[in-house]
């Protein structure tokens, strides 16, 4: 049986690291992934709960941001706990085993409130030409 899960968002709020009693580094995000949009419906999102445990938990906590764009892989797991009043409470979440940066941490910047420092337009080498590109093939690297 397999229990793979792949998915590419953006985080809902800065994971915030933890440890156990017995000395391990855990954090819990919410990640918020685009729903796809169907001709008539406007587009949503999902927002996925998250567990990473050890060196990955102490990676995510300490590069990664509200609104960073991450690709994760991991498992689905399911668990459930008595709350204070005494109710059954069911959670299903995704348990991290693997992260990637999806953007430069220059992009991260742009997208977490820093909009005056718009380096990445600064740097389009085809600013201001919007004619067609002549390319050759001696131009082509294969």
């Amino acid at each position: 049986m397999i229990n793979r899960t792949v998915l590419t968002g953006r985080l809902t709020r800065d994971p915030e690291l933890r440890t156990t009693g017995s000395g391990i580094s855990v954090t819990q995000f919410v990640l918020a992934v685009d729903r796809p949009h169907y001709k008539g419906k406007e587009s949503g999102a999902d927002f996925i709960s998250c567990v990473a445990w050890r060196k990955t938990a102490e990676l995510i906590s300490t590069y990664f941001h509200r609104g960073s764009l991450v690709g994760i892989d991991g498992r689905v797991q399911t668990r459930s706990y008595d709350d204070k009043a005494g109710n059954r409470v069911y959670v299903t979440e995704i348990v991290v085993e693997n992260v990637t940066f999806l953007e430069s941490k220059k992009d991260a910047n742009s997208n977490t409130g820093n909009a005056g420092n718009n380096s990445a337009a600064k740097n389009d080498p085809f600013e201001g030409n919007s004619g067609p590109v002549d390319i050759t093939e001696d131009d082509l690297p294969f």
